[in-house]
This record gives structure tokens, C-alpha cells and sequence, in this order.
């Protein structure tokens, strides 16, 4: 799990290593129900950010990001993240392979 340092009352510095990356995709593969609509914008948006600058509130997909810290960041007024370049190309990597199965468990709710 990835190493939550409260700097203060209102600030919080996480570190994330690749382990981090892995949780999150075993835990998006184990509820696929659950984090289907999450896969697919973390497949379609991590891209649009360079890949290693990517942020989970941008779109709504931060669930198995604060699953994996075990905290809600939202908790705290600011936050700053230290992962290695491998954390965001694993967790794209992981999406990419998950995409198609989230794509056609959403498909039914685009369609409604």
C-alpha cells in the first residue's frame, strides 16, 4: 500500500511505487462490475496527460486510487503524489487490458 506522510493538518504527500500500480489493477479486475465505468477513463483520459501526470479527480476515477491509499485525500486541503514513471505506464498498461471487458460493461448504461 502506498506510503500516506501527513505533513500537516491540512496537507498529505503520498508515495506510490509500481507495487501500488499492480494492487490497482488486481482490484479493478477482481470487481470489474464495480470499476468498469473507472477503467474506461483511466484507459481513455491517462493518455491525454503524458501518462505520468495524470490526475484521478480529473474525471471522476480516483475509487482505486483511495482504495489503495486506505485514506480520502479529499479529506485534506492539499496533496502532492512521488511515483516513478513505471506506476503510471503499469496502471495504464493494467486499464488497457481490462478495456475491452469495462467497455461492454458499460456499453448497456450509454445506451439507457
Amino acid at each position: 500500500m502506498a506510503t500516506v506522510h501527513i505533513v500537516d493538518a491540512t496537507t498529505i504527500r503520498i508515495e506510490a511505487t509500481l507495487e501500488d500500480a499492480v494492487f490497482m489493477i488486481r482490484e479493478a479486475a477482481a470487481g470489474l462490475d464495480e470499476y468498469a465505468s473507472e477503467i474506461v477513463t483511466l484507459f481513455e483520459k491517462i493518455p491525454a496527460f503524458g501518462f505520468t501526470f495524470f490526475c484521478f479527480y480529473a474525471y471522476d476515477s480516483a475509487r482505486l486510487f483511495e482504495k489503495m491509499l486506505g485514506i480520502d485525500p479529499k479529506e485534506y486541503l492539499s496533496f502532492s503524489m512521488d511515483a516513478p514513471d513505471a506506476f503510471f505506464y503499469a496502471l495504464y498498461g493494467g486499464m488497457a487490458a481490462l478495456y475491452g471487458q469495462a467497455k461492454r460493461q458499460t456499453a448497456p448504461l450509454a445506451a439507457e
